[in-house]
């Protein structure tokens, strides 16, 4: 395909009302135009073996489907001989889920419920991706490294309600110069503020790979737990 043509997306979600809107969420990106939409596994199926559709390039999946599972329609696909990429758009945020999707060859994951923005933001790396290898002519090392970075944030994650990047910032900062592990009380005197609150940004950062968390041996009364900031992270 020409890097200037939009990219064929297949929304499959067997709940009409999340189908519609992912489906509007497509329709207002540059780049990309809605190709079908299917509410199932059966219904996913019979697009991408119609062979009066033109090739699917990109497919949005919901995990939890009426007649199968995500992860079941991706062996399908693998099975036919398919090749298009696909993000997976759920709320299924099993361990075990996520491992398989990510080897069955996913490109994305974004869990229900998200923003506008936040699908933008993904589908927007996604275009970044394909336009990156589309562009390379000859595949060489160099050029696979900065497609694959595509993939990869850029910016500043949006933070969960109601937690600000300055004070993520303190903490993190304070975790990193901290010489030993510490515990959410030790953290919250260090910067002036509750043990609650600096235990809420602990452990996000723990969340987010920066920092780890495990329980505090030998400590008198209710066991508590140490943070350390994490070799390596930003």
């Amino acid at each position: 395909m020409s890097a200037g043509l939009p990219i064929r997306v297949l929304v499959v979600d067997d709940e009409p009302i999340a189908l519609a809107a992912h489906a509007d969420y497509v329709r207002r990106l540059d780049g990309f135009e809605v190709a079908a939409t299917a509410g199932g596994m059966g219904a996913a199926l019979a697009v991408l073996n119609d062979p009066a559709t033109p090739a699917i390039q990109l497919v949005l999946l919901d995990m939890n489907l009426t007649d199968g599972h995500g992860l079941d329609l991706l062996r399908r696909i693998h099975g036919l001989g398919l090749v298009p990429d696909v993000v997976a758009i759920t709320a299924v945020q099993e361990l075990q889920v996520v491992r398989s999707a990510i080897a069955l060859g996913i490109t994305a994951y974004l869990i229900k419920p998200f923003t506008f923005a936040a699908f933008r933001d993904k589908l927007e790396s996604y275009r970044s991706y394909h336009s990156a290898l589309a562009d390379s002519s000859v595949t060489t090392q160099d050029a696979i490294d900065r497609a694959l970075a595509k993939l990869r944030p850029s910016g500043k994650l949006a933070l969960p309600k109601g937690m600000l990047n300055e004070t993520l910032s303190a903490v993190a900062d304070w975790l990193r110069a901290a010489p030993a592990a510490a515990s959410a009380t030790e953290v919250g005197a260090g910067l002036a503020m509750s043990r609650v609150t600096a235990r809420r940004y602990l452990d996000h950062l723990c969340e987010t790979g920066s920092a780890t968390k495990a329980p505090r041996h030998g400590s008198p009364g209710r066991p508590e737990l140490e943070y350390r900031w994490r070799r390596g992270s930003r």
